[in-house]
């Protein structure tokens, strides 16, 4: 998919993509803190630009900060993050055994914004390898435990939504809720599964909800103090 980035007086960096079969313009924020326009091949880029343009109030009152990323921040349930300055002229990453490590300048400092989009890009990939390996147990678990079935689940870096379930019980888990303690896992998972029997949310949905987990509504409330994005 055919992109280009500007940067947009008032906005910040801008990437515009053009997509097959898209019929119109639409702006959403990615957590990597860049407005993301997508809209049709035949649409010039100007006009693009002049759409998040337009929208340009909208942005700034729903862009939430980056969260800062610190030295010895725990990522997921086995890492911890580490940041090491280097005779070296450009961030750089690895991941092993229970570490992520973030080389960079000795010059620079880690809260600038390439050591932390570097540190930001490995936390995501650490998250990416342990989530198959808890989340997918758990999932199972907790299946059998109260008797849903469910066809498959993939697991994927979601902006603004901790899971969801279509109607054939394909089930998607956000790996960033490994970046939450167990209780709320559990409760997000409980929340997938049941959709594979109540697909929609309203008053049949909680209502079986609590039968399996009382505490369902106040833990959506504490659930709700929880952003799923670095």
């Amino acid at each position: 998919m055919a992109f280009k980035e500007f940067d947009l007086q008032g906005v910040g960096k801008v990437k515009i993509y053009k997509r097959r079969g898209t019929r119109g313009l639409r702006l959403s924020l990615h957590p990597e803190n860049y407005v993301r326009v997508t809209m049709p091949t035949w649409l010039p880029y100007k006009t693009g630009l002049d759409f998040a343009r337009s929208r340009r109030t909208w942005i700034n009152q729903h862009r939430q900060p980056l969260r800062l990323l610190r030295q010895n921040m725990k990522i997921g349930k086995q890492y911890q993050l580490k940041f090491i300055a280097s005779n070296i002229k450009q961030p750089r990453t690895a991941i092993a055994a229970s570490r992520i490590m973030v080389q960079y300048p000795s010059i620079s400092s880690i809260y600038s914004a390439d050591v932390q989009n570097m540190a930001r890009k490995a936390s995501l990939r650490a998250l990416k390898k342990e989530a198959p390996q808890l989340l997918s147990l758990r999932l199972e678990q907790l299946a059998k435990q109260h008797r849903f079935k469910y066809k498959i689940v993939k697991f994927r870096y979601l902006k603004s939504r901790w899971g969801s379930c279509t109607s054939k019980k394909e089930i998607t888990l956000n790996i960033m809720l490994l970046n939450l303690p167990w209780q709320l896992i559990d409760h997000v998972i409980l929340h997938e599964l049941l959709h594979t029997k109540v697909l929609k949310h309203g008053p049949k949905f909680w209502k079986e909800f609590e039968k399996i987990e009382p505490e369902a509504k106040s833990l959506q409330k504490k659930l709700r103090h929880h952003q799923p994005a670095f």
